[in-house]
């Protein structure tokens, strides 16, 4: 299957997925609370962001190119040959998921969050040939607390939906 027909197959996917998500969200009621946000306005968000996305791979994939990449020319690896897997990389990756899933109930939301952060963009920097270091997993452990404790807030000050949290006052 090619790269084109492979993108729009993608793209027609995530539409569909975002109707999916929309049938759902329609089927939440619930009053709006004050601030004119109700349970059913996040759902609705993520459907329309997978909706304009699903829209736009299917866009890229009709323009000239590859599909993939239209300002880059094709590389020079034959179609035979599978891309080599990057173990390591997979590795960083996943164990930011895994701590993530065992340390939330015990770190709280946001530091399981920022660690989880830190250790996939290190995986994904190692991906691309990047070099990495403590100094720059301790960025992104900065910037993963920048991220997540917003949403943190967001989640059980705006919605009122309950996160484990660090400490019993709610605000970490």
């Amino acid at each position: 299957m090619s790269a084109r027909r492979s993108q729009t197959l993608i793209g027609g996917g995530t539409v569909l997925l975002a109707l999916l998500l929309a049938a759902g969200a329609s089927q939440i009621h619930g009053e709006a609370g004050y601030a004119g946000v109700g349970p059913a306005f996040l759902p609705w968000l993520v459907s329309a962001a997978l909706a304009v996305c699903g829209v736009l791979l299917m866009i890229a994939s009709l323009r000239p190119g590859d599909g993939v990449h239209p300002e880059r020319p094709p590389q020079d690896v034959p179609a035979s040959e599978p891309a080599a897997t990057d173990w390591s990389s997979m590795a960083w990756v996943s164990a930011g998921l895994l701590l993530n899933a065992a340390l939330i109930s015990r770190l709280g939301f946001v530091l399981s969050c920022a660690l989880l952060f830190a250790l996939a963009a290190r995986g994904f920097r190692r991906s691309m040939g990047q070099p990495g270091g403590l100094r720059l997993l301790g960025r992104d452990a900065l910037i993963g607390l920048a991220l997540s404790a917003p949403v943190y807030w967001l989640f059980t000050k705006g919605l009122g939906l309950t996160l484990p949290g660090l400490t019993k006052t709610g605000w970490l």
